[in-house]
């Protein structure tokens, strides 16, 4: 093309020379050798340029037509027919890769359970201790007071010691509930634990078996907490039978030292 280009610029220029001086014959047969040679030139290319187009040559591509050699590298080739990283990751996701992330799913999702389960265990089981040692101390407040009452007062007291018995009976109730479910969540992360490391996804398997470490932990302290409320009560309640034995006795003895000053009088 830049053949034919140079050629045009020529014979723009024989033209233009021809027309400027058109009374120099000389001239003039010089400018028409460069038009016959120009006009030769533009007839070789234009032949050769429709034999290759014919042809089919690589590189030449005709007018209006599209080029069709990225049809055949395949919906998912890239560039110089390089596959998708998509495809790469597709071909590479093995039974035991999937059984792998499976596995670490299921111990991920039974560590939460976990986790939420023992903290409702924990926080039931610290809200019983405190109605229990809540109980004991208005039982103990009434058993010192004890004789020393009016009777609306001694009704208050007992009143109140009702409401903390059950509000603690409630509590109790509460916590064999999230007891049950704590126990299922812990066995069921055992269970993932060992699927995990049998499958092959060890990492999963001692994260989830921390985890149940830590649960047993913090669980268990709350426990203590609980039964040293537990021992607590049982202590009051020892108390609270001797002292109002002697409370009874203490009237037996005044009743019959006025039913014998009555008889002395009569």
């Amino acid at each position: 093309m830049q053949a034919v280009a140079q050629c045009s610029v020529c014979t723009s220029r024989a033209a233009g020379g021809l027309l400027r001086k058109q009374t120099d014959f000389s001239l003039l047969r010089t400018n028409k050798s460069a038009l016959r040679r120009g006009a030769a030139c533009i007839r070789l290319l234009s032949i050769s340029e429709s034999v290759l187009l014919s042809k089919g040559e690589p590189g030449v591509q005709k007018l209006g037509q599209k080029r069709t050699d990225t049809a055949h590298r395949g919906p998912l080739s890239v560039g110089h027919g390089r596959a998708a990283p998509f495809t790469q990751q597709i071909e590479n996701l093995s039974y035991d890769s999937l059984i792998i992330r499976a596995a670490s799913v299921v111990t991920d999702s039974s560590s939460t359970l976990l986790s939420q389960t023992s903290l409702a265990l924990v926080n039931a089981l610290t809200d019983y201790s405190k109605a229990v040692q809540t109980r004991i101390i208005v039982q103990r407040r009434y058993l010192a007071s004890l004789g020393k009452l009016t009777p609306s007062e001694e009704d208050l007291f007992l009143a109140a010691i009702n409401a903390q018995r059950a509000e603690a009976t409630d509590r109790l109730q509460e916590c064999k509930r999230f007891e049950t479910n704590w126990t299922n969540s812990v066995n069921l992360c055992k269970m993932a634990a060992e699927a995990a490391h049998s499958s092959g996804a060890d990492q999963a398997s001692i994260t989830v078996r921390a985890s149940i470490q830590v649960a047993q932990s913090q669980v268990g302290e709350a426990r203590k907490l609980a039964a040293t409320a537990d021992k607590k009560l049982a202590e009051t309640k020892a108390e609270e039978i001797q002292r109002m034995a002697e409370y009874v006795a203490f009237l037996d003895g005044e009743e019959h030292e006025v039913h014998e000053a009555y008889l002395r009088e009569d």
